[in-house]
């Protein structure tokens, strides 16, 4: 089964993360199908950076792919911040 899951890169205490379409047994930073998008839960500014490809997820979520918790709340607050014709 696809899953779409958060991928950590970055350094000690400085996480970021990659949105990825991997299979649901692959370790969590190891072999992706595709990137998806990418998550800095400590950007500069106040809130998170998060920029995601909905095209593509929803393309994912389409022929079954299971997002993690996680992801599925990023991909919900960003629907809400993007408007959709952007």
């Amino acid at each position: 089964m696809v899953r779409i899951r958060l991928q950590r890169h970055g350094s000690t205490h400085t996480p970021s993360y990659r949105l990825v379409a991997t299979e649901s047994t692959v370790r969590r930073d190891g072999r992706f199908v595709e990137i998806l998008g990418s998550y800095n839960p400590t950007a500069k500014g106040k809130t998170p950076e998060v920029m995601l490809d909905l095209d593509r997820i929803d393309y994912w979520l389409g022929v079954g792919a299971q997002p993690s918790d996680t992801v599925r709340s990023l991909i919900k607050r960003y629907r809400k911040a993007v408007p959709a014709n952007a």
